[in-house]
């Protein structure tokens, strides 16, 4: 009995020593609950009859653990992310892979999402594209940098245009008459630089059914003579302009080089201006060539020859503001009985009219960017309905450039960073790993765990795909340890404890009164 009785002591002994490490890591985030397991020692070589001795005590079978889900608690660190369903968070510590329920990160000075322990949280990051890039998964860095602005090349007017209007009394189209034309639209658009422009478009009913488009750039009709390209391509122009900026940027500047570069850049740019905005296709009226001397004049008021305190962006915008050419028609669209486009009578117009329409948008003042803009532009969904003139949510596919401010992650564990332009583009993606059997996996402390043969090979994936669980930002999974339940279990072990002892107790006393006999 001594020996049944000393087992059960250490089983009661490591079971409370279990039930101790749970109670200790009750507020251990990702932390899960262990169950001491036994298994009773029977031999039956004591007395060679199977079934006929009492057993010789209990042995512990097993430490396993309960990789049950613990609750989840909001927090407000971003970086904090709970699992809710299966799957681990892969990390690497010196190389080493390792497997984690918790989801506390944050960024280390190399912008690397690492735990309290400086273990690497692992997954897929994104292409300055922003498209993820599976494979093997790799240490999570975040690209801070600036998003680059992107020129718009496309957009698409969603409109409805009302079967109800009727032909305009007046015409030709005049932009700054609106009893010309029936709707009036704009959309921010960006150059090459990033720059935001206004692309306007005027909607022009002329028949049933048919309907005019102009287009004009930042509250300006276009000039469609290609005179902004004139300026951007004339070699002239170009020289003079570097010219002036090298002598803004000479050390020491000198005053007088730098009014003889701004009138020599003004002269080449207003010649070459004048030369395209009189000629065909523009035709711009002996009005406006008289506007565009005056404002030429105008940049040199003292006739000295000397022009100050202006850069080439001013000289070029006060000479391009004096040209206004009527805005040029770029293409027209017509609709069938049902209200919808009709793209097949549109290709037998004269001139044959395709989707979509590619509209230039010469910029003004010259920013630098490639010039014209040009935009493909679509009417996709546009109808003609009974219903009022509208624009139904018109889209175009520029930004301007933007610098990182924030980040987010969503349930598929995508890390979204967030611009100052508004747009949010991904960075990566969190990846995760699962086993056949988690209650083969090898404890390693600090909330990790390794691989094994019991536990097979990790499968690995991305969240809330397969058996992986969805992620949850600015939360955390806390323990699963139920303290209600492991303080009854405590003082079940206890009585266990106290019971085998009084075996032993009991044992040594019968031990005695057979000593005493004699």
């Amino acid at each position: 009995m001594f020996q049944q009785g000393l087992s059960g002591l250490n089983a009661a002994s490591k079971s409370l020593s279990v039930i101790g490490n749970n109670i200790a890591n009750a507020s251990t985030v990702g932390f899960k609950s262990s169950e001491a397991q036994f298994a009773d020692l029977y031999a039956n070589s004591l007395n060679g009859v199977s079934g006929q001795n009492p057993g010789i005590g209990v042995m512990t079978s097993k430490l396993a653990q309960q990789f049950t889900q613990g609750n989840i608690e909001t927090t407000n660190n971003p970086l904090d992310v709970s699992i809710n369903g299966g799957g681990f968070f892969r990390l690497t510590v010196n190389g080493a892979v390792q497997y984690s329920r918790n989801g506390q990160f944050h960024e280390d000075n190399k912008n690397t999402l690492v735990n309290a322990q400086g273990a690497v949280l692992t997954g897929y990051l994104a292409n300055t594209a922003g498209v993820i890039q599976l494979g093997a998964p790799v240490p999570i860095v975040l690209d801070k940098s600036d998003l680059k602005p992107v020129q718009t090349t496309e957009a698409n007017y969603h409109l409805n245009l009302s079967s109800a209007e009727k032909v305009p009394a007046k015409n030709p189209f005049n932009a700054n008459d609106p009893e010309t034309y029936n709707k009036q639209t704009v959309l921010d658009v960006y150059d090459s630089l990033g720059t935001q422009h206004i692309m306007t478009t005027y909607y022009v009913k002329t028949d049933a059914n048919v309907w005019d488009v102009y287009a004009a750039a930042d509250n300006k009709e276009i000039i469609s003579g290609g005179v902004a390209a004139a300026i951007n391509n004339d070699a002239g122009v170009t020289a003079a302009r570097t010219a002036y900026n090298d002598a803004i940027r000479a050390t020491p500047p000198d005053a007088d080089t730098i009014a003889q570069a701004a009138k020599n850049y003004a002269t080449q740019a207003y010649q070459v201006m004048r030369t395209a905005a009189s000629t065909a296709p523009a035709q711009a009226s002996a009005a406006q060539l008289a506007a565009l001397d005056t404002a030429f004049a105008a940049l040199d008021p003292t006739n000295s020859g000397r022009i100050t305190g202006q850069s080439p962006d001013q000289i070029g915008a006060k000479l391009a503001d004096a040209i206004t050419v009527p805005a040029i028609k770029v293409g027209t669209l017509q609709f069938d009985r049902s209200g919808n486009l009709d793209p097949g009578a549109m290709a037998l117009r004269t001139p044959p009219q395709t989707l979509p329409f590619a509209i230039q948008l010469p910029i003004f003042p010259d920013t630098g960017s490639l010039q014209p803009l040009t935009i493909q532009t679509t009417f996709n969904n546009t109808t003609q309905y009974g219903s009022a003139t509208n624009d139904l949510g018109s889209v175009q596919n520029g930004y301007s450039a933007g610098s990182w401010q924030r980040l987010s992650i969503d349930e598929n564990g995508i890390i979204l960073g967030q611009y100052s332009n508004g747009k949010s583009r991904p960075m990566g993606q969190i990846a995760m790993a699962n086993f056949a059997s988690v209650d083969g996996l090898t404890p390693l402390g600090n909330n990790a765990w390794s691989e094994s043969a019991a536990s097979g090979q990790p499968m690995i994936g991305v969240p809330n795909a397969g058996s992986m669980g969805q992620l949850r930002s600015s939360s955390v999974e806390t323990s699963n340890v139920d303290l209600t339940e492991e303080l009854v279990n405590m003082i079940t072990a206890q009585r266990v404890y106290q019971a085998n002892a009084q075996t032993i107790k009991t044992e040594d006393s019968l031990l005695q009164t057979l000593v005493n006999l004699r």
